[in-house]
């Protein structure tokens, strides 16, 4: 009885707190769970006009087969995990070093102008960063292929050529995400105890001795736990940066799942098929993320509760 009763106290106590989390609660439970309703349309011959519920053909797995019958879509599936997999390495490996180097600069005013100046491009959207990015990266105008040729370098088509389009997507992705993670590793340089550095410095040990055997593994368990966590968008290799600044010249090259079914699915109208590989997606995902939430838990400790 005192225990239902301190429950009940608990729950008039934080009664506001759920009604500010309601509108979230049911934005998600409308466009998150709500449109799950949408996968029925992977196993169905799927006419519009008759309705998400209406009298449709079941056609079981032939969508899936169909698929994977598709000439390119292979093709799609290596785009999508290796522009995907360089941007989770370069994602770790550049906050990082980023981090350590501005934690060494004392001036707490330089440090604030440059954590502000590259953690700014992360408020923006892609709509805006590839507009000013297909400006600076023309092959006739932008001032990057200007620079190179004042140089004597040749001209790069860094987003018409297939060879260099995935390095463009991750360069780019970098440079727009990597002040947000620099700022979870200045974070927990922060918990570092000094007096580590102090006995260093006695011990004659210089500042890359310290970062060696102080600063990284005292942040190890971080970089662990972005790391693995990074494993659940394997699949997600950037639609938005990517539908915005790709072309057929560098589909070869630049086509990953997500622009793949939004080609499929609203410009060819093959919603089936779309919803297939959407659902394809969404399962190989959903293995990386209880397989990176079990690693986190294994080598960080790290729970969702």
């Amino acid at each position: 009885m005192f225990v239902n009763l301190k429950r009940k106290d608990r729950l008039l106590r934080d009664l506001p707190l759920y009604f500010m989390l309601l509108p979230a609660v049911v934005l998600v439970a409308i466009f998150s769970y709500g449109s799950m309703a949408g996968v029925i349309i992977a196993f169905q011959k799927f006419v519009p006009a008759k309705g998400l519920f209406g009298d449709q053909q079941w056609v079981g797995f032939q969508n899936f087969v169909t698929l994977f019958s598709v000439p390119n879509i292979g093709l799609v599936i290596r785009n999508t995990v290796i522009i995907a997999l360089f941007k989770m390495i370069a994602g770790v490996i550049v906050p990082v070093v980023f981090a350590l180097l501005l934690n060494e600069v004392r001036s707490m005013l330089t440090k604030r102008i440059f954590q502000t100046v590259v953690y700014l491009p992360h408020f923006l959207s892609w709509v805006i960063l590839s507009g000013v990015l297909i400006n600076l990266l023309s092959p006739s105008e932008g001032i990057v292929n200007i620079f190179l040729s004042k140089l004597g370098m040749e001209q790069i088509f860094f987003l018409g050529d297939p060879d260099v389009f995935p390095a463009t997507m991750v360069v780019s992705d970098i440079w727009k995400a990597f002040g947000f993670g620099s700022v979870i590793y200045l974070a927990a340089l922060t918990s570092i105890d000094p007096s580590l550095y102090e006995a260093a410095v006695i011990d004659g040990a210089n500042r890359w001795r310290q970062t060696w055997h102080i600063t990284l593994p005292g942040i190890s368990s971080i970089i662990v736990l972005m790391s693995v966590l990074g494993l659940a968008n394997i699949l997600n290799g950037g639609f938005d940066q990517i539908y915005n600044m790709y072309s057929p010249v560098v589909y070869s090259t630049g086509d990953i799942l997500d622009t793949f079914v939004f080609r499929l699915g609203i410009e060819q109208a093959q919603y089936s098929l779309s919803t297939a590989a959407g659902l394809f997606k969404s399962g190989v995902s959903l293995i990386f993320i209880v397989g990176s939430y079990y690693l986190a838990d294994k080598f960080t400790g790290y729970r969702v509760f």
